[in-house]
């Protein structure tokens, strides 16, 4: 059970990787891109949307959401264009050995959380 855990997290992070490559594939659909684009921001964003220190919360949004945004841009995804980036992510992998990081999803997390706590502020 423990080697299918690894080997699913291996596939999330190759997925969000091949999303990264994708959102610049002439052939993906404009919904599809726009879908890459969030995923692949919130995937490759140092920072979480929920830390992980928040008990259970901080990892079930990467537990949920990741896999969902995921899931919903492969099924919109044309088949060539997820094996082509498929194997451009395994490529990407191999050779760099990491993920890419998205510090605009960074400053977009950040920007979120600020909005929260100013909404928070307001109420109280």
């Amino acid at each position: 059970m423990n080697e299918a855990i690894k080997n699913w997290a291996r596939r999330i992070k190759r997925d969000a990787v091949m999303l990264w490559f994708a959102r610049r594939h002439p052939d993906t659909p404009l919904l599809a891109k726009v879908i890459c684009v969030l995923a692949v921001l919130y995937a490759l964003s140092p920072i979480d949307l929920v830390p992980d220190f928040v008990p259970i919360l901080g990892y079930v949004d990467d537990a949920l959401l990741l896999p969902a945004m995921i899931w919903l841009a492969v099924r919109l995804l044309p088949s060539h264009v997820v094996a082509l980036c498929r194997a451009q992510a395994d490529d990407w992998m191999t050779v760099q050995g990491s993920k890419p990081q998205s510090y605009i999803g960074a400053a977009i997390i950040v920007a979120l959380w600020l909005v929260f706590a100013y909404l928070c502020w307001r109420w109280i």
